[in-house]
């Protein structure tokens, strides 16, 4: 199959995982990925052996690259990636702040050799600013834009439970790395893309700050509710089990009030007449719904709720997911055998594809001395 991407070379100096994420799902695309890894790897490849004395991450997010080790501290193997970069659409890179141009890749001199290369500079804080200087690990920004403020219980914060971060930052390089491609179609021009960590988690924290900014309130930490929706969250049904409950409008809480708790008289309460006052009451509302619930049985539930075309959720754990009967997988190769994988989430009908191979430290250094002179 020729893929979207079929003749487009990735040159990927990249660790850990806002670059790679999105030079994996350039691979997807059939560009040739070309991951430049130091003499002991991308420090991803030691964060676990999970998946068959593979890291979890590093299987994750580099299927589908040739790997090259290069020490680019040596003048010879500094020519080669050079050579690389030249014959490159994309040259992406998340090394730390400055390291890029002194080691005479930064995007300004590629730029100006290369006019129809783009390149992709991934960043913790930016390239200005006080904190452009700063080391950025995905936690470390989770609490500084206030990712973290938001999340976990009223009496803590908590760490979003995945690399928010990066998978986000990964994202949005991703998009624009597609858009520059575009553009150069009709220009013949590369770019110069720079995407942060900060950057990206401010813009997902745009909600709670645009209330902050404008009304003075500062969102709670709800937990499994919502802060501004009602109701919208966990309760018990009989036996301890748990479900998730999503009301989002007018509508809904009238078939929830009349078909799901049998309980018409609520939307005669003032205080309940709409869902700024059902968020304002919140516990006075739960204090009704509750008792209810609890004593239906999850099968009573789900069916009730489904006859009256209301949202509702299972509360499920890793275990629970990985037997989902919604959860596509996908089979990939790693050096130690085959892994069942996430399937990626945008399909393209009647185009199924394959994932690529994820690639032993330095797999394709040879070849690639070989191909491109070095």
């Amino acid at each position: 199959m020729n893929l979207p991407l079929t003749g487009v070379t990735v040159v990927a100096v990249e660790q850990a995982a806002a670059a790679p994420y999105a030079s994996s799902r350039l691979a997807d695309a059939g560009a040739r990925v070309i991951k430049i890894e130091r003499p002991d790897g991308d420090f991803a490849r030691g964060y676990d052996a999970a998946v068959m004395g593979d890291s979890t991450y590093f299987v994750w997010l580099n299927r589908g690259k040739e790997s090259v080790v290069l020490d680019y501290s040596r003048p010879e193997d500094a020519a080669l990636l050079q050579r690389l970069i030249a014959g490159a659409d994309v040259l992406l890179q998340n090394l730390g702040p400055g390291a890029a141009t002194r080691a005479g890749f930064g995007w300004e001199e590629m730029r100006a050799k290369y006019p129809r290369l783009i390149t992709c500079d991934i960043t913790g804080y930016g390239e200005t600013g006080p904190y452009a200087g700063m080391r950025a690990y995905d936690l470390l920004v989770q609490a500084e834009s206030g990712l973290a403020s938001i999340t976990g219980t009223p009496e803590a914060p908590g760490r979003v439970g995945i690399s928010a971060c990066d998978v986000g930052t990964g994202m949005y390089a991703h998009a624009a790395i597609l858009e520059a491609l575009l553009q150069r179609e009709r220009t013949g021009h590369g770019s110069a893309i720079h995407v942060s960590l900060f950057d990206a988690m401010a813009d997902w924290m745009t909600v709670p700050l645009l209330h902050y900014d404008y009304a003075g309130t500062v969102w709670p930490r709800v937990g499994l509710s919502h802060p501004t929706i009602a109701p919208y969250g966990v309760y018990e049904v009989a036996n301890g089990d748990v479900i998730l409950v999503g009301v989002q409008n007018n509508g809904e809480w009238k078939r929830f009030a009349n078909d799901v708790i049998r309980r018409p008289d609520l939307m005669e309460r003032p205080e309940f007449s709409t869902n700024q006052l059902r968020v304002m009451n919140r516990d006075a509302l739960d204090a009704e719904i509750a008792p209810v619930l609890r004593a239906m049985s999850k099968a009573q539930f789900d069916a009730t709720m489904d006859a009256a075309k209301l949202a509702h959720a299972a509360v499920n754990g890793v275990r629970q997911l990985s037997a989902h009967p919604q959860l596509r997988r996908l089979p990939v190769d790693t050096p130690h055998g085959t892994a069942k994988v996430v399937a990626p989430p945008a399909q393209v009908r009647n185009e199924p594809r394959t994932l690529g191979r994820v690639p032993a430290l330095g797999e394709h250094t040879d070849a690639v001395r070989r191909e491109f002179g070095g």
